[in-house]
């Protein structure tokens, strides 16, 4: 079959999986669907928004979900990874951790999905699956890992290990997405898991530590979102971030693996903002020592990526933090422009795109501040011009499919720096 043959076959699927589910006729169908009964689905396999959007109304499913289901070539991807899949689950799964490793995350989606074809058991389904949302991760799809890892973990059979890793991901997946409930919850309970029993292998120590990291930052983002239990969530965020810091320390030392001193040192500076929000630090010589320590990555262009670079980024995002919640003035905008920089050069450097977001976020704080301060309105023209070039809009672009939560503030960085032009 051709791909508009394909496709024409799927639109039929759906529309036929429409008048089931309402239970119409096929003139009510295609009176639904506002299109002739002899004329629903287009001779050219691609069919126009409106049908999209109706069927998806048709169906009470997202409009997204419809569309994938239409146009991707699932033949041609199927037959692709069943190839690929002839390799063997383990010696796939091998190679999926080296891509993992060597940062290459289209390779590793290529591999997940060839991973699923070879997988025979509940458990090898499940390891596909953690492996797939790792290379989403890499690639800042959250919201896909999010569910790769949900489908992980209702398989049965799946072994402790296994599912442990895929809860310990959810729970970080969670933190990624501004998810802060789910996120502490799932945390929680590993580490309540590991109140009950010591810690025996290297993974249990690294998922105990990664659970008190996850609930520690998540409590830490809730001090802005839930500002009537901000001290609260200051103090359970330190306790948890000072417990996962001592953590990686000591996998540091026992495997000899910098990659955990790294994580270390992202809750050190983590520390440092919830002692700033509880006032046992003023809040500029927080901001001070936050700024202090990205003495240590000057050059980012020449800093390797990994979790050492990375954690100087966050101790930018925490700089930022600590400004907008305690600073005014000269002191704010001084912070801020230095550490919204950092944020965004390190991403740039990591193709964070977590940290992409918050960089765009906080520059459009600073800027509303700066307006606010001189005594612009919402409405008047900016303090200062706001020039994005093509790459800007594009990882504004890419920001706002990544992250829900972004879509409102990204809209209005591209209408406030005139991104966009119409005819």
């Amino acid at each position: 079959m051709s791909r508009d043959e394909v496709r024409r076959d799927r639109i039929n699927q759906f529309v036929d999986l429409a008048r089931i589910y309402r239970n119409w006729t096929r003139v009510q169908t295609a009176s639904a669907l506002k299109r002739e009964p002899s004329k629903v689905v287009p001779e050219s396999g691609n069919p126009k928004l409106d049908l999209v959007v109706g069927l998806a109304e048709a169906l009470d499913w997202d409009v997204g979900d419809v569309a994938e289901g239409i146009w991707i070539d699932e033949a041609e991807q199927f037959q692709q990874a069943e190839v690929i899949a002839q390799r063997g689950f383990a010696a796939l799964d091998r190679e999926a951790l080296e891509a993992h490793r060597a940062g290459e995350y289209r390779r590793m989606t290529e591999l997940a999905r060839a991973l699923q074809i070879a997988a025979q058991t509940g458990g090898e389904r499940a390891t596909a699956c953690n492996r797939l949302a790792g290379a989403c991760d890499g690639l800042g799809r959250y919201t896909k890992a999010l569910s790769a890892l949900q489908r992980g973990l209702a398989e049965t059979g799946v072994p402790s290990h296994v599912r442990m890793m895929l809860e310990v991901n959810l729970a970080n997946t969670h933190y990624s997405l501004w998810h802060l409930v789910e996120a502490r919850a799932v945390a929680n309970a590993l580490v309540e898991r590991f109140a009950q029993r010591a810690p025996e292998t290297r993974t249990d120590r690294v998922v105990q530590a990664f659970g008190h990291y996850v609930r520690g930052q998540s409590q830490r983002r809730l001090i802005e979102s839930d500002p009537m239990s901000a001290n609260a969530h200051a103090q359970n965020a330190r306790v948890d971030l000072v417990t996962a810091a001592n953590s990686y320390e000591a996998l540091a030392k026992a495997f000899d693996d910098p990659s955990y001193a790294g994580v270390a040192n992202t809750c050190a500076g983590a520390i440092i903002e919830c002692s700033a929000a509880l006032g046992e630090i003023d809040p500029l010589d927080a901001a001070e020592s936050l700024s202090e320590g990205l003495e240590q990555v000057v050059d980012v262009a020449n800093y390797p990526p990994g979790d050492w670079l990375e954690s100087y980024g966050w101790w930018s995002v925490f700089g930022c933090n600590v400004a907008l919640r305690g600073l005014s003035g000269p002191e704010l905008h001084r912070h801020m422009a230095v550490f919204s920089n950092k944020v965004s050069e390190i991403a740039d450097r990591t193709e964070n795109w977590a940290m992409r977001e918050r960089a765009f976020t906080f520059e459009h704080l600073r800027r509303q501040r700066m307006n606010e301060s001189l005594g612009h309105t919402p409405d008047s023209a900016p303090a200062q011009d706001w020039l994005l070039d093509d790459d800007d809009v594009r990882t504004v672009t890419g920001t706002m499919g990544r992250f829900p939560s972004f879509r409102e503030t990204g809209w209005r960085i591209l209408a406030s720096a005139r991104a966009l032009h119409t005819a």
